[in-house]
């Protein structure tokens, strides 16, 4: 009988052992091929963006093969050159230069399937003959929130260490402007504060021009800045409240979007907004009655954001790199006019 059971049992374990060897040589294979060494990733192809005239200026600025990279996106070339229309990846065209025809848009030269990009940062009030554009631009660049390549003015990105030192105050409040015309709600509120509020203006308007290097400083004298802006439109908030207010280091009272539109952008309690209050008399008393403590709770995001000024254009056109393989390849701005005036 003992004899009998050792067939079965010498097999199994026969069977076993191979099972064993063959699990072994697979882990062995495995661990083979994981080890080898790989072959190098295929290298990421550099996009080239022209830019067809350079925003206000007939002379370019240099723009050396790392200029992208100094803003944090590789792989991006911008160039100035015409003669790189038939093989850059994008083309983007400032649109000053096309409403007042400096330069116009080589339609009989475009290869087919390459993105045009409409660039602008006016508001729609300041911006003429988007008519003619109708059916030419696949992507848009702006600082509306729903453009295919978003720059805003600016933004309040996190740091750590101590926050600066808010600057001392002399006056109450302060405003920059160059273009006053009556007709603009900007001109017509000035005008309703004026009897309430001390506010110092400067600005070629006032005969008080400031250089370049010296309104920041001035502003920051004051507790106030009148971030007002020339035109209200959805989404558009300028350097008058990123520059002039919160970097020179006062509370911006502000007339533009929404108030939801700021607070999509800096906390609630960073700024004043004119929409809340019923009068600018009303305005003029919450800003003259406001004591110390107060005041200094509209800094408390000094505490961990700082501003980011986004005013460079070349920043601004290395942008269009990072959202480039995200883009529709067949989209077309049928009616670029309605599109922005909504």
């Amino acid at each position: 009988m003992s004899g009998a059971g050792c067939g079965p049992t010498r097999r199994l374990r026969s069977w076993g052992g191979l099972a064993g060897g063959a699990l072994l040589a697979v882990v062995w294979l495995l661990w083979l091929l994981g080890s080898a060494p790989r072959g190098a990733p295929a290298p990421q192809p550099t996009i080239t963006i022209l830019v067809w005239h350079w925003p206000f200026t007939d002379r370019p600025p240099e723009l050396p093969s790392d200029t992208c990279s100094r803003y944090g996106m590789t792989h991006c070339r911008l160039s100035a050159n015409r003669s790189l229309l038939a093989s850059a990846d994008a083309v983007v065209f400032h649109h000053r230069e096309l409403e007042t025809r400096r330069s116009r848009l080589p339609l009989a030269q475009r290869p087919r399937g390459q993105p045009w990009v409409w660039a602008s940062m006016e508001s729609p009030s300041h911006t003429r003959g988007l008519g003619r554009l109708r059916g030419v631009f696949n992507w848009v660049l702006s600082y509306r929130r729903d453009s295919d390549i978003f720059v805003p003015y600016g933004r309040l990105e996190a740091h750590s260490g101590p926050s600066p030192p808010l600057p001392a105050k002399s006056g109450v409040a302060a405003w920059v402007i160059s273009n006053f015309q009556e007709r603009q709600q900007r001109a017509r509120l000035y005008r309703q504060l004026a009897p309430h509020l001390r506010v110092d203006v400067f600005g070629r308007a006032s005969g008080r021009p400031l250089c370049a290097n010296c309104l920041l400083p001035t502003v920051a004298r004051y507790r106030f800045y009148l971030s007002f802006e020339n035109s209200q439109h959805r989404d558009y908030i300028t350097e008058k409240f990123w520059r002039n207010a919160l970097a020179a280091g006062a509370v911006p009272v502000v007339l533009g979007p929404p108030r939801a539109t700021y607070e999509a952008f800096v906390p609630p309690d960073a700024f004043v907004h004119v929409d809340d209050f019923g009068s600018a008399r009303e305005l003029a008393a919450f800003l003259t009655g406001m004591n110390e403590s107060r005041y200094r709770h509209f800094f408390t995001w000094r505490d961990r954001l700082r501003v980011r000024l986004l005013a460079d254009w070349r920043e601004r056109f290395c942008a269009i790199c990072a959202r480039y393989p995200h883009l529709p390849r067949g989209q077309v701005y049928e009616d670029l006019e309605g599109w922005f005036q909504a």
